[in-house]
């Protein structure tokens, strides 16, 4: 099937084009901290002459304990990012999950994206798509590749063209994910930019008891293997101090890691994509 690309301002999501990124933090904990990160991403990538998007989440909706560190009240965050936007010129990556978000979130972001958890809400599908924006659905862990075409299918009923799918691993056993790196191909056929996460991928479901773990380790390895399937970008959180991040610190990267793991997925997306007629 021919691949469609997404264009987001100066970033072109397309599973035959260079790699584009979507980075950031897990969640802002606070409006000075996620700043400061932002700025340094941007810095970092201009460095590199590599396409991004910053991604934003003003909410975790999912957190295992309702003890947890969730985020920041909806309007200040929004009000906070759109200002942060503009400063630093950069498409921004918003998570939305309520369909009442929609519409609200897309006054200031570039791509409205439905977490994992939430992609067979067919509400929550529909308001995305009926704000024009461009839609990031990350494939739930719970769903074959094959069954994301469904998600597809909702998002064009309503007239979405700005579709982008997102592998972030499969449930397998208990408190474990695998990536099966066969979902690339599989979701590519549907004809949309395809992602691979790859710190969500190495997560730990509820391995920490009232919180996640993860396996930092194996981030590296799974994004070099997913770079060389010809995918449209790389999705990843990244923190100055995992250690002490207020959510999903196991499984985010090292900001000081971002600069030489970007470089080298670049070289071996090139890579990849210059080799023809390989089938």
């Amino acid at each position: 099937m021919k691949q469609k690309a997404v264009k987001v301002k100066n970033a072109v999501f397309s599973n035959d084009g260079p790699l584009v990124y979507i980075a950031g933090p897990c969640v802002i904990e606070t409006t000075r901290s996620y700043a400061a990160q932002a700025a340094a991403l941007k810095k970092l990538f201009a460095e590199l002459r590599t396409p991004f998007v910053l991604k934003a989440s003003f909410d975790k909706a999912n957190r295992t304990s309702h003890r947890s560190f969730r985020g920041l009240d909806m309007e200040l965050a929004l009000d906070f990012l759109k200002d942060l936007k503009n400063r630093l010129d950069v498409p921004l990556l918003v998570d939305v999950h309520e369909p009442a978000q929609a519409g609200r979130v897309a006054e200031v972001a570039d791509i409205l994206q439905i977490p994992a958890f939430m992609c067979r809400q067919t509400d929550l599908l529909f308001a995305c798509a009926d704000t024009g924006r461009a839609v990031n659905v990350k494939k739930g862990q719970f769903l074959s590749p094959w069954e994301a075409e469904n998600i597809v299918r909702k998002l064009e009923s309503r007239g979405a063209k700005d579709i982008m799918l997102t592998e972030r691993g499969s449930s397998f056993g208990y408190g474990n994910l695998v990536v099966d790196m066969r979902s690339f191909e599989i979701m590519k056929e549907f004809g949309y930019p395809v992602i691979f996460d790859c710190t969500h991928s190495v997560q730990r479901p509820g391995a920490l008891g009232a919180a996640t773990g993860g396996d930092r380790r194996f981030i590296v390895p799974l994004a070099k293997a997913a770079a060389a399937q010809k995918l449209a970008g790389i999705f990843f959180e990244a923190h100055p101090h995992p250690e002490k991040a207020l959510s999903d610190g196991p499984n985010s990267l090292r900001m000081d890691a971002v600069k030489p793991l970007v470089s080298a997925l670049n070289r071996m997306d090139k890579l990849a994509k210059d080799i023809s007629g390989i089938k």
